[in-house]
């Protein structure tokens, strides 16, 4: 005999049709409820419990308390609410709660995309879900409750100005952080004028400015203007000295402010004293694709149901779970003028800005910039289409373990607090030929010619200082030619490509102008390119590569086939 059952879960109605005998009303209650699982559900006991049942790490402080005591007295406000925000900084603060090392969550503000706050935050009352994807094959599934506060810094919204304003007027903020990608820092063009955005802000007696730097620099001031408490600015942007970025945008518009007569005169001296209010440098390391679609398909399996993709109009990748790798860097310099959050007991190194700079520095110049450039280069001319797979090949996984090795750890910065030979070992071994990490040698071979002088300039540089020949150089020397032979567009076997966007695309392929598949060139034929130390941070005819380097391309470029050749002619053991 069979009986129907309607019920509702979640605001959802199911009818099930059952036999009967065979289950109790619970138990059928029990059996759609662990099928059904969104973030939402762990707000009690019985969701909780269906996510710890399918293997799904929950975490176990009172959620409600943090959110209150963080409403009452904030201690961190973070920018940029990217993935890489919830899967590396809110997932630490994840950990300093579990362990009782903290009491306040963070908020998160979004000064750009602000639908990533209206669509993947908001609905799912700030809960995410990081999956960790392991290079052993192995999942951590994590959910992430640190963040209890979502705003965006859109002056059109009054209750998130208000708030902001009420964070930064908060005498216990200790920090605020971001990741707004090195063009969130950037106020002027390739002129050194100011945007026009910029131009606005800084003439706008209202105070109400558009740029993401003009909106900080203004809370800033608002702090200034209730009590000038210290507070810490950091940048946890990949990019160069990332703290001297955010405070020349923030002191620029002071600056400005002031000689238009909008801020008072000690806002510049609050902005400017390191002892109120610090911009320290960091370093973060981590991987975190956009979400992908496998990951999604496991996920559903599990019958976890939040797995919506949200493609912002703004172009913006994300949902409500975020798949990162395992391995993670975060080196701060240690500078916070109102004390810092413990963030050192989640994995976080706290050190002076030397050591921060040398952690940079060898990651990339030696450990890992460099690595990924060449698999970006060789990948094109290869026709492959992951970096994984790549690792998977012979002659390109010894042509980075070499070059990585042999020519740039006898000269890597060592920074003493991690060790370079356990970096680029985890690069190699874990990061790298990791099957869970879909990169592709054409995202990361955008914008090459921008990265061609730290992640190789600089080593053949090191190798000047230290009085050496770089004629004993093989491999980068290999990468350089590579990249040359790239240019022309065509793959080993002999099918057009298109490279990959850069600033300096149009230019260098003018210089290549004349040069074909096929052709060989005479020698001094590409000194033109090769003394441009813009390009490669020093001027390898006169240092004595440019030869080195013809010959190369030379044997790269000979023909179909002729790519594949000269890498296991020079990657031989």
């Amino acid at each position: 005999m069979l009986f129907g059952v309607n019920f509702n879960i979640k605001h959802t109605k199911y009818f099930c049709v059952y036999e009967t005998g065979q289950a109790t009303g619970r138990e059928l209650r029990d059996e759609i409820r662990g099928d059904i699982m969104k973030l939402t559900d762990i707000r009690d006991a019985a969701g909780s419990a269906a996510f710890a049942e399918k293997g799904y790490e929950v975490f176990s402080y009172d959620r409600e308390a943090v959110r209150e005591r963080t409403k009452a007295a904030p201690e961190w406000i973070h920018f940029g609410a990217g993935n890489i925000f919830r899967a590396f900084p809110a997932a630490v603060l994840q950990t300093l709660l579990e362990k009782g090392h903290a009491g306040t969550g963070v908020v998160v503000c979004e000064g750009f995309d602000y639908e990533i706050i209206e669509k993947a935050y908001r609905p799912y009352d700030d809960l995410s879900l990081l999956v960790v994807l392991k290079a052993d094959g192995s999942i951590e599934k994590k959910v992430i409750g640190s963040v209890v506060e979502s705003l965006t810094a859109d002056e059109g919204n009054a209750a998130d100005m208000a708030r902001l304003t009420e964070i930064f007027s908060a005498p216990s903020l200790k920090m605020a952080s971001f990741t707004i990608t090195e063009k969130g820092y950037a106020i002027t063009g390739s002129s050194g004028a100011y945007l026009p955005v910029v131009q606005d802000d800084m003439q706008d007696k209202t105070l109400c400015p558009k740029h993401i730097m003009g909106k900080v620099t203004r809370l800033l001031y608002t702090r200034y203007q209730n009590g000038a408490a210290p507070v810490a600015m950091v940048s946890m942007d990949n990019c160069s000295h990332n703290g001297d970025k955010l405070k020349a945008a923030v002191t620029a518009y002071a600056r400005e402010w002031l000689k238009n007569g909008i801020v008072e005169p000690g806002f510049v001296d609050y902005v400017s004293d390191h002892t109120r209010v610090s911009f320290p440098w960091s370093m973060i390391d981590k991987i975190t694709p956009r979400p992908d679609a496998l990951v999604q398909e496991m996920l559903k399996k599990d019958g976890f149901t939040d797995t919506e993709l949200i493609i912002t109009g703004k172009n913006t990748y994300t949902a409500p779970f975020v798949n990162a790798e395992e391995t993670q860097y975060l080196v701060v310099e240690d500078d916070f003028p109102n004390g810092k959050l413990p963030l050192d007991r989640g994995g976080v190194y706290f050190t002076d800005r030397r050591t921060v700079d040398q952690v940079e520095k060898m990651k990339v110049c030696t450990c890992l910039n460099p690595l990924h450039t060449a698999l970006a280069i060789y990948g094109c001319l290869l026709s492959y289409t992951t970096i994984h797979d790549e690792m998977e090949d012979a002659e390109l996984s010894t042509l980075i373990t070499r070059m990585g090795y042999e020519e740039g750890m006898p000269v890597v910065v060592n920074p003493g607090i991690l060790k370079p030979e356990d970096f680029i070992d985890a690069v190699l071994k874990k990061r790298l030929p990791n099957v869970f990490m879909p990169d592709t040698p054409q995202r990361i071979a955008t914008d090459t010619s921008q990265k061609l002088p730290i992640r190789f300039g600089e080593t053949v540089k090191a190798y000047l200082a230290k009085g050496e020949h770089v004629g004993q150089l093989t491999f980068i020397p290999l990468v350089l030619a590579g990249w040359l032979r790239y240019l022309l567009g065509v793959d080993d076997a002999g099918k057009c490509f298109t490279p990959s966007p850069d600033p300096m695309l149009a230019q260098v392929l003018g210089q290549m102008e004349g040069i074909n598949f096929g052709t060989k060139v005479s020698a001094g034929a590409l000194d033109h390119i090769l003394s441009r130390a813009d390009l490669f941070a020093v001027n390898l005819v006169e240092c004595g590569l440019s030869e080195k380097i013809t010959e190369y391309f030379n044997e790269l470029n000979a023909g179909v086939g002729a790519v594949r050749a000269t890498l296991k002619k020079y990657t031989v053991q």
